[in-house]
This record gives C-alpha cells, sequence and structure tokens, in this order.
C-alpha cells in the first residue's frame, strides 16, 4: 500500500534579503512540493494553497491498477504573532482500484490535518553584516553563515475520516481515528538557491507509524519563474520507498502563484507516477509591518550612539568659540 500526499511546497526564492520577518513582498507559498517552509506566511494573513493531481499506481506482482484523482487544499493563518502560523490540510480522493476480479470505485475525504508551525530560529534575527571599508577581499568572501539554518517545528493531529477505505491488503493494520505527526524543518538561502530539510514523524503512536523525510532545493530564475527539485523518502514497518518530484512556479501577480510538478517513485512494485497543477492565493489587507531584525546602520546614519554624542558635544563646544570670537570682535 503506498502514502501519496498532495501537499505543499515553495516558492521562497525572494525571501532572505529583505530586512522583515516572516511576510514578504510576494506571496511565500508551499507548493508544488511535498515540503514545508520553517517561516510562517505573517501576522493576520490568509492563505489557500489548492492542488488537483493525477495518480496511477500499478503493481504487476500483485496485478492490480489504480487510477486517481485527487485534490489537495492547505489553508494557513498566521496569528497571535509574526513566528506563528496554524495550519489546516484537506485531501479528497477519488479512486478507481482494479485487479482480477475486483472493481472498486471509491470516494471520501482522504486526510485532515490540523496543526500549527512556530519558527524557533532565524539566523538573520538581531545580526548586521558591516562591511570592511578596507578590504574588497574581505567583502566578498565566502559566506559560511549561510550555512546556519533557519529552524521550525511543526505538531499537528490527524483525523482519520476515510476509516481506511484506500487501505489494501489485509495484513497491513489500520489506522487509528487521530493520530499524532510532528516535524523539525530547516532552511538554507543560498543566493538564489533555497535549501528546505523537512524530518517528520507520522501517524504516533500506531503500528503504521512512520519516520519520514523531505529534501527540496529550489531556485529562482527570475522575478516570476522558479523551479524545484526534491526527493522524498517513507520509512515505517509496512511500507518504504522514495520518491524523485520536480516542477516549477510562476507568479501571477503578487498575491497570487500558479504551479505544475510532476513525480515519480524509486521501486517498481508498486509504480507510481504523479502529475499535478495548483495554484495559491493570499490575503494580506490587514497585515501590519513588524521589524524583528536589526535595522541597517543607514537608519541611524552609520553611527554609533557614542559617536553621535562626542559630534554633538564637538559641535556645541565650536559653537561656543565662536560665539566667543563674535563677541570679541563686537566689541
Amino acid at each position: 500500500m503506498f502514502k501519496i500526499k498532495s501537499l505543499v511546497f515553495i516558492f521562497l526564492v525572494f525571501y532572505s534579503t529583505i530586512n522583515y520577518a516572516q511576510f514578504t513582498d510576494v506571496i511565500n507559498s508551499n507548493r508544488p512540493g511535498q515540503s514545508m517552509a520553517a517561516f510562517s506566511v505573517g501576522k493576520t494573513v490568509i492563505q489557500a494553497e489548492l492542488g488537483i493531481n493525477r495518480i496511477i499506481e500499478k503493481d504487476k506482482d500483485v496485478d492490480y491498477k489504480a487510477a486517481i484523482w485527487n485534490s489537495d487544499l492547505a489553508l494557513r493563518y498566521g496569528v497571535f504573532f509574526e513566528q506563528f502560523e496554524l495550519i489546516a490540510n484537506l485531501e479528497y480522493q477519488n479512486e478507481k482500484f482494479t485487479a482480477p476480479g475486483v472493481d472498486i470505485h471509491e470516494g471520501a475525504l482522504k486526510k485532515v490535518l490540523i496543526g500549527a508551525k512556530y519558527l524557533i530560529y532565524d539566523p538573520e534575527k538581531n545580526y548586521e553584516k558591516k562591511p570592511n571599508l578596507y578590504s574588497w577581499k574581505a567583502n566578498h568572501k565566502f559566506n559560511w553563515r549561510q550555512f546556519i539554518p533557519a529552524v521550525g517545528i511543526y505538531g499537528g493531529v490527524n483525523a482519520n475520516l476515510a476509516k481506511n477505505k484506500f487501505l489494501r491488503g489485509s495484513d497491513i493494520p489500520r489506522d487509528e481515528d487521530f493520530t499524532l505527526k510532528g516535524m523539525i524543518l530547516t532552511q538554507n538561502q543560498f543566493g538564489r538557491y533555497t535549501f528546505l530539510t523537512n524530518i517528520i514523524l507520522d501517524k504516533f503512536p500506531s503500528q503504521r507509524n512512520s519516520i519520514d523525510y523531505v529534501l527540496t532545493m529550489t531556485r529562482g530564475f527570475n522575478d516570476r519563474v522558479s523551479g524545484f527539485l526534491e526527493i522524498q523518502g517513507f520509512n515505517n514497518e509496512f511500507y518504504k520507498d522514495h520518491f524523485l518530484r520536480t516542477g516549477a512556479a510562476y507568479l501571477v501577480r503578487q498575491n497570487i502563484q500558479v504551479d505544475a510538478s510532476v513525480a515519480s517513485n524509486f521501486q517498481a512494485s508498486p509504480n507510481i507516477v504523479f502529475a499535478g497543477v495548483g495554484a495559491s492565493w493570499r490575503f494580506d489587507a490587514n497585515y501590519n509591518e513588524v521589524m524583528l531584525r536589526v535595522p541597517k546602520e543607514e537608519k541611524n546614519d552609520g553611527k554609533s550612539k557614542k559617536e553621535k554624542k562626542d559630534k554633538e558635544k564637538k559641535d556645541k563646544e565650536k559653537k561656543k568659540r565662536k560665539d566667543a570670537v563674535e563677541n570679541t570682535e563686537f566689541k
């Protein structure tokens, strides 16, 4: 039995150079891949990410075929503060399963996952990169700091509303009505490239609990187009597999993105091929900018408080001397 999720990936190519917190000038979507970014959408921001997917699964050893139409929806809302986000993931599946003597057509809400994400560490917060006024080489040397990732955590609850309609095989234990999901999320920015790592504990505690991962590299080609390459792995007692996924996203408007992706698993039994399209939309009319990182030096003319006080003191002394000279000349 396979496990396909049609959730999320990333359009984060515009993130790293800005000085504000979670919120970005353009939509920051997790589509069209399966990984989740460490950063949230921003306080009061509402975001919807919708996908429609076609999945074909074949197994020559067992002699069956499953033709699937799948739709997934992620609803994201930044609440309480900049680093916190509530997320609801819904997935509806319509499947036609055929095997010798078997012809089943099922449709149900396959997944309901309610959770929250919190950014626990941002390497750019309270950090200022000061230029070296005496060395061009020092200003252009390799930046090891980019290997320090932003880190987020996620926790959620799975609700088994489909009641195992899509679980084939009598030797595989059924899902519990409610299970937990937890993730550690990391994010690095390497120029135009963004690298995401998700380490996942899913369906815990149950006999089908799984330790999974997603690794995603995305690149911005220009201000509107980005592409990605992703590998995803599942590892539990009953199913072990890896998926390779690629695709692209296009920024239609500042708050609207469309995307497309394709994927396939590594093993031949079963062989799973996936193709999907989707769109993301953001409502941010209620957002107020919040400064979380240290302002650039230009904000205070590049001078510290002590330097400012010393300058003011010198200016006062200079004025006193000038006044004294003028008074002497008048007398």
